[in-house]
């Protein structure tokens, strides 16, 4: 048996070779320089980014067509869009560079125009001020919605090596989960939800393996220093993929991403596929890590993940819209895994 699984996985990585989407091994964050509040439990070890391949257990077909959402959503996946267009003003934007600046000071002004208390949670790494923003509403138990909006400084998978050294322009990886976020923060009404509601962009995330850096830095550093105890964390990443294709994180929790991948399958998303595909280390890791139940909701078919190639023709609304209106019913209903 185990030799047949490695065949399967060496077969599976061979025809994959071309394309690029196998992703490396990559180790969780150590040794950071700063205390946690709480000290994390230790580290799994490292995950290969590979599919499942065990056949999963069936599951009942999603509705072919959109049925009544309980609310009227509002998300608009146009105007989130245009808060990816805008990210993409600033190339490079990885952390500490002038981009980044103006990248994470756009963000905490939307968030603050549209009333929402906002914390800029400064810490240091490398040498650098990094900066989480987080935007907070309402009161009760508390619900974390977060996507980082670092950009990796070099494109290290672009199949041309002469342009390995440039800057990944972070359409998908980065800005369309923060595009997500930003409309949200337009439609949601914490006080009518009963609870209170963080929308999250985390720093450093997404230079690991460069230059010394770690993975997950701002999640990781958010994670150890929280001031609430979450009922729930979704995590958002590379979600703006025009091609969607989002299925079951595997590490995540099974009730959350249950209940949410059911609210998509009502509203007729057919690209919230429930089955289970990757393993990701992510944002959402640190905080499962700390005992908070915790989700990733990632597209990791995405064949320009961390090439120059991320561009923002590569995204398009009614993607952003997917993920961003189901989040909104999800939350409306209730969350975090909806009876």
């Amino acid at each position: 048996m185990r030799s047949g699984l490695a065949f399967v996985l060496a077969a599976w990585a061979s025809s994959c070779g071309q394309r690029g989407s196998a992703a490396p091994t990559i180790a969780p964050p150590t040794a950071l320089p700063f205390t946690p509040a709480v000290a994390p439990s230790a580290y799994p070890a490292p995950t290969v980014y590979l599919p499942t391949v065990e056949t999963p257990a069936a599951y009942p077909p999603l509705p072919a067509t959109p049925t009544p959402a309980i609310s009227s959503a509002q998300f608009n996946g146009t105007r989130a869009l245009e808060h990816a267009a805008a990210q993409m003003q600033w190339i490079p934007r990885d952390t500490g560079s002038p981009g980044w600046t103006q990248c994470g000071d756009y963000i905490a002004q939307q968030f603050g125009q549209l009333g929402w208390e906002v914390e800029n949670q400064r810490f240091e790494y490398q040498g650098i001020s990094c900066r989480n923003i987080i935007a907070k509403k309402g009161s009760g138990p508390g619900i974390i919605i977060g996507a980082h909006y670092d950009a990796r400084r070099r494109a290290d998978r672009d199949p041309d090596p002469a342009k390995q050294a440039d800057p990944v322009p972070a359409a998908n990886d980065g800005a369309s989960g923060v595009a997500v976020l930003l409309e949200l923060a337009r439609v949601l009404d914490p006080a009518t939800l009963g609870h209170t509601i963080w929308l999250a962009a985390f720093d450093a995330e997404d230079n690991g393996d460069l230059d010394d850096w770690q993975w997950i830095v701002g999640s990781t550093y958010m994670a150890s220093a929280l001031s609430m105890a979450p009922e729930a964390v979704v995590v958002i990443d590379m979600v703006g993929d025009a091609d969607q294709q989002l299925y079951y994180e595997q590490s995540s929790d099974q009730r959350i991403k249950e209940g949410v991948w059911a609210v998509a399958g009502q509203l007729g998303y057919t690209s919230f596929i429930p089955e289970p595909k990757y393993t990701v280390i992510d944002d959402h890791t640190p905080f499962l890590q700390q005992g908070y139940r915790a989700i990733d909701i990632i597209d990791f078919d995405y064949p320009y993940w961390h090439t120059t190639q991320d561009t923002l023709e590569k995204i398009s609304a009614a993607s952003l819209e997917a993920v961003g209106k189901t989040l909104e019913e999800w939350l409306l209903r209730g969350g975090p895994g909806i009876a």
